[in-house]
């Protein structure tokens, strides 16, 4: 059976994100965003059982037999990897994220300075949106350390599950773990308000009660981080709006168009030297924009970005614009992105 350990070494040092482990199919690191195999034979299903398998304890083997997908985090002297042991096509496979020993930068992941700007508001809510896989939790991790390592601020997070570990700076940082520190997103979140807090940090907004009181506390007063999963920001609006049932529209229109201090959007593309950027383009609050927010469709939001340069709002060609002409991408990968902002 090939060695756990020294698998996931190999994979640290060819500087993939992902490992997937997969019954009739060779091993696959995910490096640059595509899958390269690693392994010149398929693993049988019975190698992937025993691969996958081997990463739990008995008692989790339990609970993947009674659930069908078991997740979890593993952190050790050789790194921190989060883990999703499931069933596919009635065999065992993995898939493992490896994780960085340490928040990155915003200086490090090449992100704009109005990022930085907004992570030093006072208070309301900034979102970090993206499909899955883009990057968000490393910049809202990214814009924490900033607020940590510059300001006398008490910073508490809320994760499913902790990605990043942070150690304090000038600020404190409370990591709070969904399952095993707090039941859900709603109850962390709920309590952290009692916890005299000046950032609150929310991995993933993903139901309605969240969404309230996540807008509650940026209006009285706290500075509220969390991300998003929407395909763009024109879409922003009915996603938040399709938690919300249809007799509480205007009130979290009101609730947001209050609380929202901006909105990051990013795709993590492939670069020339074989790894990834973000790109992002960013939405900064203005009156115009919680106009729209309170009476129109989210598409109009677009209109604001375009003429808001002068407030530190980027659109996507922009930041595609400025990665070519770095020759960071591709004319190539430049195309295939902004076919979606057109």
């Amino acid at each position: 059976m090939i060695d756990m350990d020294q698998l996931l070494q190999h994979a640290k040092a060819q500087q993939a994100t992902d490992v997937h482990i997969c019954a009739g199919s060779p091993v696959l690191f995910r490096i640059g965003g595509e899958l390269i195999p690693v392994t010149k034979e398929r693993l049988t299903a019975k190698q992937s059982a025993d691969m996958s398998l081997g990463l739990l304890t008995k008692d989790q083997k339990t609970r993947l037999e009674e659930t069908g997908d078991f997740d979890l985090m593993l952190a050790g002297k050789n790194g921190r990897y989060r883990i999703n042991v499931g069933y596919f096509d009635g065999q065992v496979g993995a898939t493992i994220r490896i994780l960085p020993t340490k928040p990155k930068t915003t200086d490090e992941l090449f992100l704009p300075d109005i990022i930085k700007e907004l992570a030093h508001r006072r208070k309301g809510l900034v979102l970090i949106t993206g499909s899955t896989s883009q990057g968000k939790t490393t910049t809202m991790t990214a814009m924490i350390d900033e607020i940590n390592a510059t300001s006398k601020k008490h910073i508490v997070t809320i994760e499913d599950p902790i990605e990043y570990l942070h150690t304090n700076k000038t600020g404190i940082v409370r990591q709070r773990e969904v399952g095993r520190d707090t039941q859900t997103f709603y109850t962390g979140l709920r309590a952290a308000l009692r916890q005299d807090p000046d950032v609150i940090a929310i991995g993933e907004m993903r139901d309605y009660e969240t969404i309230k009181i996540a807008l509650t506390a940026a209006e009285t007063g706290v500075m509220v981080l969390s991300t998003l999963h929407v395909i763009s920001i024109d879409k922003i609006m009915e996603r938040l709006i399709s938690y919300a049932p249809a007799s509480d529209e205007g009130q979290l229109r009101f609730l947001l168009a209050e609380s929202l201090q901006g909105v990051i959007h990013q795709e993590l593309i492939p670069t020339t030297d074989g790894g990834q950027r973000v790109a992002c383009e960013v939405l900064v609050v203005t009156g115009a924009a919680k106009n729209i927010i309170r009476r129109k469709g989210g598409y109009f939001l677009r209109n604001v970005i375009e003429t808001g340069a002068k407030h530190g709002m980027i659109t996507m060609a922009s930041s595609i614009e400025t990665m070519l002409n770095q020759k960071t991408i591709t004319e190539d990968v430049a195309r295939s992105v902004l076919a979606n902002y057109t």
